[in-house]
């Protein structure tokens, strides 16, 4: 599939007939066909990025210059809002008025990555004797991107706002299986003015990927993905010595006090874990609740996920859409299964709910609460990436912090109290990178993005960010009249 604009080219040609069909998950009907691509067109993509960095106009334009094009990218996408809303929730499920609040934000980060590039300052550094020394901020290269199907486009501008604005050339991987709003965003930067060359989009799965994060001519990937991809590319850019921003899996707790009204909590925190159908890296997945109001939350919990509605995610009524595919709500109903085998208690959802004929083949599951469940269980520990919470109940603040730690991923956490001592302390004291309490799934485009642990490397968003598209050069300037003669000179007392 090739850019609909004559502007700039900005998807590799196919160097094979293969194609992929792309399906509706509400539907599992084929929405269209895109090429399948592989090493070759990764290579040719990666060379039109790196011909573009060297000898086009991308990386030596003025900031200012820069910048603007980034506004007029953000204004562009809001010109093209609604057509990116319908196409996004018809690719990967996600109900309208949902995506449509998500989206609504994409434009941000080009423009406040725009600022931050219109504010840079190079720093000046202290030092002794008559020397000015100062640096410079320089772009990469040649970046890599590779998105992930649950939030193709937000996650997608976050990081090629940072790398664009910084001067940088991009080959963009998106999911297989959700390229299309990927696809109509490459479209809408080509009619901005953006050098030919500068944004590119390979459309392909696993040999694609691999590819990418192997290629020499890469500076730096970032991948939003599950833990052994990123493992493996930090694998790959660690024998080359090229960055890497890893987002990966989580299993995020959520804590909630007996200060809290059990309902309210029950109704704020839910949607920590049905957003996305559940499909989402921070996902409310263990929900770990003071003994005292445990069955009052769960009473309140299991009534909020049966009044959910469930169906067309082109329907305005619709709260929660298809999983991504049948193969990812096959494996949801394991690990539900898997739940229960081990003593958790179904007490709501774990089939697939009651729609219309013209919805009965799509990847539909119902928002489903185990109940009764305890630490050592497979569904307290492994990411399920479905609309699956699974409850715990604990007894002190010392129980649920280190319940809330006794896990490989470090991504998000949530914590419900009242108590702005206690909010505090225990925020403190949670291994992970991002924390909200009384909400959670906040962001904006200055919050740094990213975990710790098996929850992947770097940031995403914020300054960290857009400073890690770049690297830094010193420059020392000797200010003396008189010349150096170290030899000569025996008066010197410095060798450096």
């Amino acid at each position: 599939m090739t850019s609909s604009t004559d502007a700039a080219p900005v998807t590799a040609p196919p160097s094979a007939l293969d194609v992929r069909a792309i399906i509706n998950p509400a539907t599992a009907s084929v929405i269209t066909t895109v090429a399948e691509m592989g090493a070759a067109d990764v290579d040719t993509a990666v060379a039109a990025a790196k011909a573009a960095f060297a000898d086009g106009p991308w990386a030596d334009m003025p900031r200012s210059e820069r910048a603007r094009l980034l506004l007029r990218i953000a204004d562009a996408i809001e010109e093209q809002a609604e057509r990116l809303y319908t196409l996004e929730a018809e690719n990967n499920g996600r109900p309208i008025t949902e995506t449509r609040a998500q989206l609504s934000r994409v434009p941000e980060w080009f423009r406040y990555n725009a600022g931050l590039l219109a504010a840079q300052r190079h720093s000046v550094l202290p030092g002794d004797g008559p020397y000015l020394t100062y640096q410079q901020r320089l772009p990469l290269g040649v970046c890599g991107i590779i998105t992930p199907f649950n939030h193709p486009l937000l996650i997608l501008a976050r990081s090629l706002s940072a790398a664009l604005a910084n001067g940088n050339t991009v080959v963009v991987k998106p999911s297989e299986m959700t390229p299309l709003t990927t696809l109509a965003l490459a479209d809408i930067i080509a009619g901005t003015g953006i050098p030919e060359g500068v944004v590119n989009v390979v459309t392909g799965g696993r040999e694609a990927g691999i590819r990418l994060t192997e290629h020499p001519d890469v500076a730096k990937i970032t991948l939003t993905g599950g833990t052994e991809a990123g493992r493996s590319a930090a694998v790959a850019t660690a024998t080359r010595f090229a960055r890497v921003t890893a987002e990966l899996g989580g299993k995020t707790p959520v804590i909630v006090f007996d200060d809290v009204d059990p309902v309210d909590a029950a109704e704020g925190a839910a949607f920590s874990a049905f957003v996305a159908a559940g499909q989402s890296c921070v996902a409310g997945s263990r929900f770990l609740v003071h003994r005292s109001i445990y069955d009052a939350f769960v009473a309140a919990l299991v009534h909020r996920a049966r009044a959910i509605v469930v169906g067309d995610p082109a329907a305005p009524e619709t709260q929660m859409g298809p999983l991504i595919s049948a193969r990812q709500r096959d494996n949801v109903r394991r690990l539900i299964q898997t739940g229960v085998d081990q003593g958790a208690r179904l007490a709501a959802g774990g089939e697939a709910p009651r729609l219309p004929v013209d919805l009965r083949d799509g990847f539909f599951l119902s928002p489903t609460v185990l109940a009764d469940a305890t630490m050592a269980m497979t569904v307290a520990r492994e990411e399920i990436f479905g609309p699956v919470a699974v409850v715990i109940p604990f007894d002190t603040e010392a129980d649920a912090v280190a319940m809330a730690n006794d896990n490989e991923f470090g991504l998000g956490a949530g914590v419900w109290t009242l108590d702005v001592a206690r909010a505090h302390r225990v925020a403190a004291r949670i291994t992970a990178g991002m924390v909200w309490i009384n909400d959670h799934h906040r962001l904006e485009p200055s919050l740094p993005w990213g975990g710790v642990k098996e929850s992947g490397t770097g940031k995403d968003a914020g300054t960290e960010s857009f400073d890690d598209f770049s690297w830094i050069k010193t420059i020392v300037v000797r200010t003396a009249a008189e010349p150096v003669d170290w030899y000569g000179n025996f008066g010197q007392r410095r060798l450096n």
